[in-house]
């Protein structure tokens, strides 16, 4: 039973990276401001979820565990919650989204006839 709950906390913990890093690309390569914070928001909260729960798996008495479920909600609260913030903060200040290029360019045919 101890080796099936070590597979699965590992297999938490390898998903939850991966989530993480995929996030950080996106931060990278995504055009504009909102693509980038959506991608940061929708990965790094999934990603630090199932991190905190492959750790939860791992933990070894049930103050710990009810530690790293504190830490859960707080992520899972907080998270979504600046995004928001800082989306709306950027419409407010004049920010606006960049239309995607296959959207400009359907656009652009429909008026050509």
């Amino acid at each position: 039973m101890a080796v099936l709950l070590d597979i699965l906390s590992w297999l938490l913990l390898i998903a939850g990276g991966f989530f993480v890093a995929v996030g950080s690309l996106g931060l990278l390569r995504f055009p504009d401001f909102f693509c980038r914070i959506h991608a940061a928001s929708i990965t790094d909260t999934l990603g630090a979820g199932l991190i905190m729960l492959g750790l939860l798996l791992q933990s070894p008495h049930w103050l710990v565990a009810a530690k790293l479920i504190m830490i859960v909600i707080f992520l899972v609260v907080t998270g979504p919650t600046a995004t928001h913030a800082l989306a709306k903060a950027a419409l407010h200040g004049g920010l606006t989204p960049e239309p995607s290029s296959d959207a400009g360019d359907a656009s652009q045919q429909e008026e050509r006839g």
